[in-house]
This record gives C-alpha cells, sequence and structure tokens, in this order.
C-alpha cells in the first residue's frame, strides 16, 4: 500500500497527488521518509509500537522534530563552496560525517542479525556504530566486520561483576569508545507499546493476528528463532532465559542507585574514551563535565523514558557554553534530514547520532538500507551546506541560524 505525505502547501486538496516510495529499489527512496513508509508498509504493528512509539503522552518525541523546525537558515551567497565536505573527525579519526549510529536494542525484531547489519552499514559509509548492551549480536561477532568503528554501550544491572566483564569483552574485541546510558534505570511508561503487549510481554492476540499478516517479516525474523540477549544471557538465571523473561529480569535488575560515584568505577576501569549519554539537565552537563568523562551525549532516550521532557536541541548552545572547547559534545533526537546535523553543528554540538533513521534503513532493506539512510543523510548535508552559503563545517555557527519559535510546526 502506498503511502501519502502529509498535505503541503505545494498542494491544493491533494492535487498533485503525492506518494512515498515504498518499493525495492534502495536508491529511489529520496528521503529518510520513504525508508520510514517502506518500514511501515513490511511490520506489522506491534514491532511499529515498538520502533516508533515514545512514553506517555509521547510529547518528549514530538518535541524533538518541533525543536529542529523552531531554527531557521540565514543563507550567505556569493561564497566559494567548490570544495564543501562533510567529513570531520571523530576521536581523533576522520569519519564520512560528524554522526554515529546510535545503540539500539533488540534489532533482531526488526531483522535476523540486525546489529550485524547496522554495523555493516555504517561500516561502509565510514562512521562509528555504538552496539547496546541489549543487542541480540554477540559484541565479537559485530567486531569482525572489516573496517568497522565499533563503540559499545553498557547499562548498569546486577552486580559490578556484569558491567566490568562486559567492558572486559568490549575491550578485548577492540571497541574504541565505551557509552554509559544514564537515564534508563526506570523504564519508561510506553503506553502504546504495551497495549500490543500482554503483561509478561508476549504480542497480544491482535498483535499476533496482525503479525502473520506480514509474512516477509517473519521470514526475515522470527522464522530463524526467537532472538536472545547474546551478551548477557549468560548472566541470567536458567530459569528466566527465554526471550520475554529475560527481557523483564534484565530490566528488574536496574539499580535505581545508579550515581556519579559508578560513573567514576566505570571511568577508572576503562582506559579509552568514555561518554555518557541521556543529559537534559544543564546541572548534570556541569556535573559531567567535571567528573572525567571524555565526551557528553545529550538527549532523551528517543523520547522513550520521560515524557514532558525538554529535547537536546533545546538546551545544545547553554551545554556547550558550560563544556567550552575541553568536552566532546554530542546530541541524539529527532536526526531525520540533513539540515537536522547542520542545524545541531551550527549550535555547538560536535557530532549527533541518529537510531530511528537508521533502523528505518535496516527495515526497509538490511545493510544496504541502512547505508542508503546514512547517504541520504551525507548527500543532503553536501545539498544544504552549499544552499547555506558554507565552505566546511568549520564555518557553521549560531549566527547561520534564528530561532523562531511561533511558526507552526509540523512533526514528520
Amino acid at each position: 500500500m502506498a503511502v501519502r505525505p502529509r498535505s503541503s502547501v505545494a498542494q491544493m486538496d491533494g492535487s498533485p497527488p503525492r506518494r512515498y516510495y515504498t518499493g525495492r529499489n534502495l536508491e529511489r527512496a529520496r528521503a529518510i521518509a520513504d525508508l520510514r513508509a517502506r518500514t511501515h508498509r513490511l511490520m506489522p504493528r506491534f514491532v511499529l509500537e515498538y520502533l516508533e512509539g515514545g512514553a506517555g503522552e509521547e510529547a518528549t518525541v514530538r518535541r524533538e522534530r518541533e525543536a529542529f523546525a523552531e531554527w531557521r537558515f540565514q543563507p550567505h551567497i556569493l561564497v566559494d563552496e567548490s570544495n564543501r565536505s562533510t567529513k570531520r573527525d571523530i576521536l581523533g579519526r576522520e569519519a564520512a560525517m560528524p554522526l554515529a549510529i546510535a545503540p539500539t536494542g533488540l534489532n533482531a525484531l526488526f531483522l535476523h542479525r540486525g546489529d550485524t547489519a547496522l554495523a555493516q552499514g555504517a561500516a561502509r559509509m565510514g562512521v562509528p556504530y555504538i552496539q547496546s548492551t541489549m543487542s541480540n549480536d554477540s559484541i565479537e561477532r559485530v567486531a569482525e566486520i572489516e573496517g568497522l568503528r565499533h563503540w559499545w554501550q553498557l547499562y548498569v544491572f546486577g552486580g559490578e561483576e556484569v558491567w566490568q566483564e562486559l567492558l572486559r569483552r568490549a575491550d578485548a574485541a577492540g571497541c574504541e569508545a565505551l557509552v554509559l546510558t544514564t537515564n534508563a534505570q526506570i523504564f519508561g511508561d510506553r503506553e502504546w507499546n504495551s497495549r500490543t503487549r500482554y503483561p509478561g510481554g508476549w504480542p497480544t492476540l491482535a498483535a499476533m493476528l496482525d503479525a502473520a499478516r506480514h509474512p516477509r517479516w517473519a521470514a526475515a525474523t522470527v522464522a530463524h528463532g526467537m532472538p536472545e540477549f547474546s551478551n548477557v544471557i549468560d548472566f541470567v538465571p536458567k530459569d528466566k532465559r527465554s526471550f520475554f523473561d529475560s527481557a523483564t529480569w534484565i530490566r528488574e535488575q536496574m539499580p535505581k542507585t545508579l550515581s556519579w560515584d559508578d560513573v567514576a568505577r566505570i571511568r577508572a576501569r576503562w582506559p579509552k574514551p568514555f561518554f555518557v549519554k541521556g543529559l537534559l539537565n544543564l546541572e548534570d552537563v556541569r556535573r559531567a563535565r567535571d567528573s572525567g568523562v571524555d565526551g557528553i551525549i545529550l538527549g532523551s532516550h528517543g523520547g522513550r523514558q520521560m515524557d514532558w521532557a525538554v529535547s537536546a536541541l533545546d538546551i545544545l548552545p547553554e551545554a556547550r557554553e558550560i563544556v567550552g572547547g575541553a568536552t566532546a559534545l554530542y546530541m541524539s533526537g529527532g536526526i531525520r534530514h540533513g539540515t537536522d546535523i547542520i542545524k545541531a553543528l551550527a549550535l555547538g554540538a560536535d557530532a549527533v547520532l541518529t537510531g530511528r533513521a537508521a533502523l528505518y534503513g535496516l527495515c526497509a532493506g538490511g545493510a544496504d538500507g541502512v547505508y542508503r539512510a546514512l547517504d541520504i543523510l551525507r548527500k543532503q548535508m553536501m545539498n544544504e551546506l552549499g544552499q547555506a552559503g558554507m565552505a566546511s563545517l568549520d564555518a557553521l555557527s549560531p549566527a547561520l541560524l534564528r530561532h523562531m519559535p511561533r511558526i507552526p510546526v509540523p512533526v514528520v
């Protein structure tokens, strides 16, 4: 079924008719919205709710997009743009663009070996891939991908021996950096996702009947068996190792006492670059700056934790003032277009993370789809740098933008 875009000012009563591209030829996907439309065509409802849904009334998810819409460009003219580039150093090494694929769990729900496919797309593009503790492929399997800039995301749960062993394995696998997620010790109230599931985690009968109408999804996922959390399953009691039981057990082991003291202990055990992820309060940004970490990632966990929170973009300029130039400052949340990346860089980010955009590519076409999603963002950046009259990423600054919070803001 073709997916219709929202009506726009370029249409009159829906004319001319417009459709997103939802076919198999990835080269015909012109925007992340095309890959998203194909994802909605292929995935069953309960998978889409897991992918798209946010916490509560989903105000935080909405705000992540609204915040970008409130910044408008003031383009320059008559600038030599013949040598513009999206390349930038990340941790002292050149990347194709200042972007990493954000850590996401349970990617086997979208595609068997989904974590490997995400990493393959990232390696092909030349950007880092951050593998989640709750991924389904082992860290060692992902580390085998040639040319991959492999980072590891850490959830703290259970006893200290768990995170210490995960750090040991990440180091042995050659992971370049560690990312500690700090805002998920209490599971977000994801209403719409929970409506498709029974209390024990299994999909409802209606959700399973809907899934039966998506045989291509089933062949690419559950036909290979139920996924497991390969990197942590050995820590789970043997009677809790079924898929839904293990997910529930791990969630219950998240300590509510996680603190800056834990950050210090992890810092002492990890000699490579170390980021803390999930900050949305400027006082926490100050604490992180002074804690000895190498980088800070602003973000709301994709709008899946606290509802009615600010977006990372809302606090980005002030966070940049706080950390200065000594601490790397990244942001995640709402990246759907190359202009989003340019706005984030202009307002002070060193790089961005994207989660859903890469997952739309994964759902639409596996590793090739992931690469296509990244390539779309890169090409949009190249075009819009030229449109803005920017000779390089280094020329970006807040002066390029004007904040206009009263304009109507579509959510896409």
